[in-house]
């Protein structure tokens, strides 16, 4: 019997997507639905409680492997003591909720840089118990934990310091520190104009999923295409429209399939739109 994942119901991945949410709700000036629903279903609740042994596995790293054994066992020990009743119907009502006011299909198309981790633990989470159960996927699922929790990169080690940290908040506060630190972002960044707020947005919200940056950024392109082919013909200065002309023919063309984005791409996106701006004062707009 093999056990598939479900994204949609995987309560590590549900809670990180409600955070992403309300960082992006708030960095467009809206209120953010998520942060309601995250308090009302992680706060002293059965999501609530099994949301802490993703959280206790996901925030360590850098153990021997005895020690890491010995994580994952009680993980799965005190998974077994949770109301499996009550769970379903909260993940249930959750998804419910979320559908009201968002598009699920966007929701969840945002990639966590731990997914295979969540992935795996809900995996060995809803095998308990059951018989027949794939002995290799238990086992395979088991090494991808183990080697999150074993890992040494210097770098991973900073960052989970980091998480760990702050995954020591309560969950009110962990909001309210979110919405500090955007605030300090819309300080530092008061003089961007609507345009470019966006493109910071989703390097934010989308720097661990390439498809969705490569699709705002051809999508971004064509637009910014069209602005600049408008502008073009009010610009009376002729050495101006060669130039634009130049760039709108060999530069503002959109990533193919096969293309990689990077970050020069997104800084070329906040470019265009300064050179837009320019325009536009240029030409009396």
């Amino acid at each position: 019997m093999l056990i598939k994942h479900s994204k949609f119901k995987n309560t590590g991945i549900l809670f990180e997507l409600l955070v992403r949410q309300i960082t992006s709700d708030t960095l467009s000036g809206a209120e953010s639905k998520a942060t309601n629903i995250l308090k009302k279903y992680f706060n002293k609740t059965e999501l609530g409680r099994e949301y802490k042994l993703y959280e206790s596995l996901l925030k360590r790293t850098n153990l021997t492997e005895g020690k890491a054994e010995l994580i994952i066992n009680s993980v799965i020990e005190s998974s077994k003591q949770l109301n499996k009743s009550a769970l379903k119907r909260q993940k249930y009502n959750l998804i419910k909720e979320l559908k009201e006011h968002y598009n699920l299909e966007e929701f969840f198309k945002t990639k966590l840089p731990n997914y295979k981790v969540h992935a795996a633990l809900y995996t060995l989470i809803e095998s308990c118990g059951l018989k027949l159960v794939s002995v290799e996927h238990t086992i395979s699922n088991k090494l991808v934990i183990l080697e999150h929790l074993t890992s040494t990169s210097n770098d991973k080690k900073k960052s989970n310091q980091i998480v760990e940290e702050f995954s020591q908040y309560d969950k009110d506060t962990r909001i309210l520190t979110y919405k500090i630190l955007l605030n300090k972002f819309n300080e530092k960044y008061s003089d961007f104009n609507r345009d470019k707020k966006a493109v910071l947005k989703e390097i934010i919200n989308s720097a661990d999923n390439p498809i969705k940056l490569k699709e705002f950024y051809n999508s971004r392109l064509t637009t910014i295409k069209k602005d600049i082919i408008l502008l073009n013909k009010t610009t009376k200065n002729e050495v101006t429209k060669i130039k634009l002309n130049e760039i709108v023919k060999n530069l503002l063309t959109p990533l193919g399939k096969n293309d990689k984005i990077d970050n020069d791409h997104m800084i070329n996106l906040l470019q265009y739109y300064d050179l837009i701006e320019e325009l536009e004062k240029t030409n009396g707009k």
